[in-house]
């Protein structure tokens, strides 16, 4: 497993749009789909990742906790099932359904979403304000596995907080850390 980090940009560049097959619903979801009045959270994650796996109940209190708040959530894999079939959609749907998510699941087959989304890890979170402007390229909280702190997503949930009150988002932000996304061979981005 590789420590990749989140990539680091100039924040409030614009959301990118997307359609993408929902695991779950078989519908194809877009950004408008998801995003809501008060921010939206476009986060990559996938099914085998230990970094995942590590803080998963808390993603899904997290998506309870603020979905009734103004606050839209999308989940999305772009791994390569090729080579990672326990990322494959018919067991992503198997982890959203027995888990309860509180949010679409979506499979993003062709990589360009993540690409787009600048994605390099999972999980990987980009947070954005009403105006669909990036205002957060951070960690959930400090918790690692095989580290002692706990799984709280205090970072995650303070930006969501300031965004449901009208506050600014703190610039200072310390970067998401994660597996590797596994790209297709070849389709590897260059950041």
């Amino acid at each position: 497993m590789a420590r990749t980090p989140t990539v680091q940009l100039e924040l409030g560049y614009k959301a990118q749009d997307f359609l993408l097959p929902n695991v779950v619903s078989g519908s194809l979801n877009s950004y408008a789909d998801v995003k809501r009045e008060n921010g939206t959270v476009v986060m990559f994650i996938c099914n085998h990742c230990p970094f995942v796996v590590h803080v998963l109940e808390e993603l899904i209190r997290i998506g309870n906790d603020y979905k009734d708040q103004g606050i839209g959530f999308a989940a999305i894999s772009s791994n390569d099932v090729a080579n990672y079939p326990d990322d494959a959609p018919e067991k992503m749907m198997q982890l959203a359904t027995s888990t309860h998510f509180p949010f679409p699941y979506l499979y993003d087959e062709t990589q360009e979403v993540a690409k787009a989304y600048f994605a390099a890890c999972t999980p990987d979170f980009s947070v954005f304000d009403a105006n669909d402007s990036c205002v957060y390229r951070g960690q959930l909280d400090d918790s690692r596995p095989g580290n002692s702190e706990p799984v709280n997503g205090k970072d995650l949930r303070n930006v969501l907080d300031l965004l449901i009150i009208g506050n600014e988002v703190p610039i200072k932000q310390r970067p998401s850390l994660g597996c590797n996304i596994k790209w297709k061979p070849g389709n590897e981005p260059i950041y």
